[in-house]
């Protein structure tokens, strides 16, 4: 039987103040359902203006890097995609 958890931490370019409000919101959203999707079970998740901290367990088939590029990874497609409004952020084109 294996437990484990991971640690990812990560902040925007220059570690600009641009995670606060709404945006906040939407990025909290979209990594709970990117965890829910893979059968992830979030420990810990603080989203801070200027970066994040995610503490996540996985099935031990899914590598560190794995797990960190699907959050990041999806989360920044998404915003950049979408735009930053929680209301876009669930389907609906702007």
């Amino acid at each position: 039987m294996c437990d484990l958890g991971l640690r990812v931490v990560w902040c925007p370019k220059y570690r600009r103040r641009v995670l606060g409000g709404r945006v906040a919101v939407g990025l909290r959203e979209l990594i709970e359902a990117k965890a829910a999707e893979k059968g992830w079970e979030i420990i810990a998740l603080e989203v801070m203006p200027d970066h994040v901290h995610l503490f996540v367990r996985h099935e031990p088939k899914a590598s560190a890097s794995y797990v960190a590029y699907q959050v990041k990874g999806y989360t920044s497609r998404v915003r950049r995609l979408w735009g930053y409004s929680p209301v876009v952020l669930v389907g609906e084109p702007h």
